[in-house]
């Protein structure tokens, strides 16, 4: 595998200094460059601009910025500093806190961002941190471990979904996947959700084809999961345009759309990139299973249903521009959509794979309530 080129961050921490860079993903895949991070302003504004996407890797970003932000940025450091001299620990943590805060504002939908930043308050909160320096350790020490432990918990997700599609789909050549926008490594810390799952189909010699939707309106499908189709040599690689997949699916065939999530609701309606709702909706017609692969950190049984996640809605020009629309043109943007359970075959993350019951409904809470 060709995996240094789709390493999305770099960092390090040296002698109590951390540095951080991101994959700047809007100049893939003709251009491959990484940005400092150097604060959590820019921390915010690479997950804000969409430089960095994949709600994995967003809230990933967000907390090694705040690392990077307590350590290394000279204006917080001094900030800490008079805290800390002012004798206030509580000081130092509503500083932190603050922080947390700004970077929740950076992008609404995908849950992964708020679940994180709610387990580091858990950690600062918790931790024995008698000291600003026992804080600071403490988030940079989460924030290694939050690398870590997303590739090991994408490899599960990947053999978990391996292993369930294997039990049906028996054909010597294996599986024929369909995918939309991207859920590689470029949108994770490594490997992949839903792109992992393809992964590991492919490292077993089972993935038989792959078909990437474009997805528009901001191409993350031809300009990342394209790239990294190619950068790994799947097999039966095939690019097209997200209003295709119905006549791919007649033409060529499919076993599988395995697609990602920034938010699944306690009755398993999942936010998705937009255009995932339209490919439910093609993969039931058609009678092709339709699979949501996550971590454990997307689901949120806070929200009962759908219809009350947040969607955010992007700027026009992202529409505009990339779509050679007349300027001024009014359009509407939203980036996500919500496919409604019922289109649902199963969800797969690292704790293993999620089914309807006997009464035709998933039950996440009992799912989450088992596996915390």
């Amino acid at each position: 595998s060709n995996g240094d080129n789709l390493r999305s961050l770099t960092f390090s921490y040296e002698n109590g200094t951390a540095k951080f860079t991101v994959l700047d993903q809007l100049a893939l895949p003709h251009e491959t460059k990484y940005v400092a991070i150097l604060n959590i302003q820019d921390a915010w504004d690479a997950i804000r601009s969409m430089r960095i996407r994949g709600a994995p890797l967003i809230a990933i970003v967000a907390v090694l910025g705040l690392a990077v932000d307590l350590t290394s940025n000279a204006a917080t450091v001094s900030e800490l500093d008079e805290l800390d001299g002012a004798g206030g620990i509580e000081g130092v943590k509503t500083c932190v806190f603050q922080k947390m805060d700004y970077l929740k504002t950076s992008r609404p939908t995908a849950v992964n961002l708020f679940n994180a930043m709610e387990e580091l308050k858990g950690i600062v909160d918790n931790v024995d941190t008698v000291s600003r320096d026992d804080v600071v350790n403490a988030i940079v020490t989460h924030a290694q471990y939050m690398l870590e432990r997303d590739v090991s918990d994408n490899k599960a997700i990947g053999a978990h979904g391996a292993d369930d599609l294997l039990e049906r789909h028996t054909h010597p050549d294996g599986v024929r996947v369909v995918t939309i926008c991207n859920t590689g490594s470029l949108a994770t810390a490594g490997w992949g959700t839903a792109l992992g799952v393809a992964r590991e189909l492919q490292r077993r010699g089972k993935l038989r084809s792959i078909a990437a939707l474009e997805t528009r309106p901001y191409n993350q499908g031809s300009r990342l999961t394209a790239y990294e189709i190619m950068t790994e040599n799947m097999p039966g690689p095939c690019l097209i345009c997200d209003s295709m997949a119905a006549s791919y699916i007649r033409a060529k065939g499919a076993d599988a759309c395995v697609v990602g999530a920034d938010r699944v609701c306690a009755n398993g309606d999942t936010a998705n990139k937009i255009g995932t709702f339209t490919l439910s909706i093609i993969a039931k017609e058609m009678g092709v299973e339709f699979f949501v692969a996550s971590p454990f950190t997307t689901l949120d049984v806070e929200l009962e249903s759908g219809d009350m996640i947040e969607i955010e809605e992007r700027p026009p020009g992202e529409m505009l521009d990339s779509s050679g629309a007349p300027k001024g043109m009014s359009c509407w943007n939203p980036a996500f959509d919500v496919t409604p359970a019922e289109y649902i075959t199963g969800i797969i993350t690292e704790k293993g794979v999620l089914r309807k019951g006997a009464d035709g409904k998933f039950d996440v809470k009992g799912f989450v309530a088992k596996h915390s």
